[in-house]
């Protein structure tokens, strides 16, 4: 099976905000980012403020070109039930002042869950953008909103034929549920800087493509467990010795650091603030492996057609290492010999990376996401046939 085709997209013909977009993370501006652009007027930003900060957030608004949304309040920095039930709550609330004709939610944080719970509670079609994502882990929060949501949701937007697979097998009727590739591909092609900018960024920081490592954490279960968060660091400190590591620092990883008595581990390494999405594609696109415990990164790297070292448990997108772009290892000595059997490939094991396609699509999945919102909105029938 293919990706459903691009239908012909008509926003002009949807009020202003009538479809809500809501959101809570960084990661969901970046891959939603091109679907509320088509939008166009007929989007209405709403952020829940699960991970929102002025600057950080504020950044990557302008950045990514999106109009300023309206913010809850009390979500950010709560434990997750308290997350849920008052984004909920402010949502209730916002979807009855301003009933929309839609509602989208993308992936699987508290703020998608609290979405779709909202919209589900209103009566209001919802559409969720990268469905089907399972780990089969119940020890991960993200893994039961995410089931929650593909049960909630009125159309289903899966990236992949594996994601479709996972919700037939489930039980999800096929007249909900359409692969449409994953928007990821399309923000990876948009936001990377060009290859003079991307030169001046690498000069910047010291280093010369292909020989530095790039490297990020910041998923609880390493970040939250002081052996697993020394471990990690350990390795990196060791690899460090071989060739610049580049650690990309999460406000909530500095935290940890701080509190376990870490921070000496980060002597050895080469700490960099928050980045900009676009500065972050740059040094990844040039990075002789890519060390991290992040979902998105797992599927930027099939873009950029670099290595990456994934330090979790387990993963949900085990497309990024089927098509062998990516490993699962856990923290410790593992992520030294994976990093070095990455490098032994040398230029040959970049080259066939770059020459693979990715598996999330063809950069077309906001046009296809548009699409049957559009017709969802309009009480048009959402035509998810067309994905068979």
């Amino acid at each position: 099976m293919t990706p459903a085709p691009v239908t012909q997209i008509a926003m002009t013909t949807l009020p202003r905000h009538s479809v809500a977009v809501v959101l809570g993370t960084r990661p969901e501006l970046v891959k939603l980012a091109p679907v509320i652009r088509l939008l166009g007027p007929a989007a209405h930003l709403v952020h829940t403020g699960q991970h929102y900060d002025a600057d950080l957030s504020g950044r990557f608004l302008t950045e990514l070109g999106l109009p300023e949304p309206t913010l809850l309040e009390g979500v950010g920095g709560k434990p997750r039930a308290v997350q849920i039930s008052s984004a909920l709550t402010q949502l209730d609330a916002l979807f009855a002042a301003e009933p929309p004709l839609a509602v989208v939610v993308q992936g699987d944080t508290n703020a998608s869950l609290a979405g779709a719970l909202a919209a589900n509670a209103r009566g209001i079609p919802l559409v969720h953008v990268e469905a089907g994502l399972r780990s089969h882990d119940r020890a991960m929060p993200e893994e039961h909103n995410r089931v929650v949501i593909d049960q909630l949701a009125d159309v289903l937007c899966a990236a992949t034929e594996d994601n479709r697979d996972l919700l037939r097998a489930e039980g999800v009727p096929a007249g909900r549920v359409a692969v449409t590739g994953n928007t990821v591909v399309e923000a990876v092609h948009e936001h990377l800087p060009a290859a003079e900018e991307r030169s001046a960024l690498l000069a910047a920081h010291g280093v010369t493509a292909d020989r530095y490592l790039l490297a990020t954490v910041h998923r609880p279960e390493n970040t939250d467990d002081p052996a697993a968060l020394r471990a990690i660091l350990t390795e990196l400190a060791a690899l460090a010795a071989e060739m610049p590591v580049l650690f990309a620092v999460h406000p909530r990883t500095k935290a940890r650091l701080e509190a376990a008595g870490l921070g000496h581990l980060m002597a050895a390494l080469t700490p960099l603030p928050p980045l900009g999405y676009g500065e972050f594609l740059a040094l990844a696109r040039h990075a002789a492996v890519i060390v991290s415990d992040s979902g998105g990164v797992q599927e930027e790297t099939t873009v950029l057609g670099r290595p990456l070292v994934v330090v979790r448990r387990s993963t949900e997108r085990p497309e990024a290492m089927d098509s062998g772009f990516a490993e699962l290892v856990a923290p410790g000595r593992a992520i030294g010999r994976a990093v070095r059997r990455r490098l032994a490939e040398g230029g040959s094991g970049l080259g066939r990376l770059a020459d693979t396609p990715s598996p999330f699509g063809d950069g077309l999945a906001s046009q296809r996401i548009v699409a049957l919102l559009g017709a969802v909105a309009s009480g048009r029938p959402a035509r998810l046939s067309v994905a068979a």
